[in-house]
């Protein structure tokens, strides 16, 4: 562990700042007025305000131990999850700037957000309690939507961890149940949700699928002689 020191220290730093940069593309995006969606599943699926509130603390509980076991069981493919995390946040800051979807509740109240406001929302933010109860999360980022975070980060986790058993079925059950708050918590449109098993799974299959060896055209080596009869 202690020769893979600086490479862990990379992964976490590359991650931070992806994220950071993913959280600035979600601001900019609330600035923008956007439309709300009708969606088939969510009007079916009842809110469930309790679980809205503490939607991000079942995220953590669900993601930080499997991440943490993962770093001590293996800790090159933990750094390997930990970029292609990074990455797949750059995405979802891109794809979140790009599509300019509106509140799944509620009014558009970020709408017009100057840039004084964004910097603090920004700060605000990046406190470590700032994604839990009704603090800046739930105050700024009402339009971070496509595609779902809470869905992509723990099925990518499951997908780096499914080939250890003892992580793979806590992972499992942590990712359905994670996936099970974004619902009752109207968190995300049905369609960011389904988006997000598309990019994770692409991102991990970039990153992880090996292209068969190339055949080699040099002549294979004349076996060695055998003991004489």
């Amino acid at each position: 562990m202690a020769a893979a020191a600086p490479k862990v220290a990379f992964a976490f730093a590359f991650r931070l700042a992806c994220f950071a940069a993913m959280l600035w593309m979600a601001l900019w995006a609330e600035a923008r007025p956007a439309p709300s969606l009708p969606d088939a599943v969510l009007a079916v699926v009842p809110y469930v305000a309790w679980v809205d509130r503490y939607n991000y603390a079942v995220w953590v509980l669900a993601y930080v131990p499997v991440a943490l076991a993962l770093l001590f069981t293996d800790v090159r493919r933990f750094c390997r999850y930990m970029v292609v995390s990074g990455l797949l946040a750059l995405a979802r800051g891109a794809c979140i700037a790009a599509t300019g979807l509106g509140p799944v509740h509620g009014p558009d109240a970020n709408a017009g957000m100057d840039l004084a406001a964004r910097e603090q929302a920004f700060a605000d933010l990046l406190h470590p309690l700032g994604l839990f109860g009704r603090g800046p999360a739930h105050v700024y980022l009402t339009k971070d939507l496509f595609f779902s975070g809470h869905t992509a980060t723990t099925f990518l986790l499951l997908l780096y961890a499914w080939r250890d058993r003892r992580l793979r079925w806590p992972m499992l059950a942590g990712h359905a149940v994670v996936v099970a708050t974004v619902f009752l918590s109207h968190l995300h449109y049905t369609i960011d949700v389904l988006g997000a098993y598309a990019m994770a799974f692409t991102a991990y299959a970039l990153a992880e699928w090996r292209r068969p060896a190339a055949t080699s055209s040099e002549p294979e080596p004349e076996p060695e002689p055998g003991p004489a009869a």
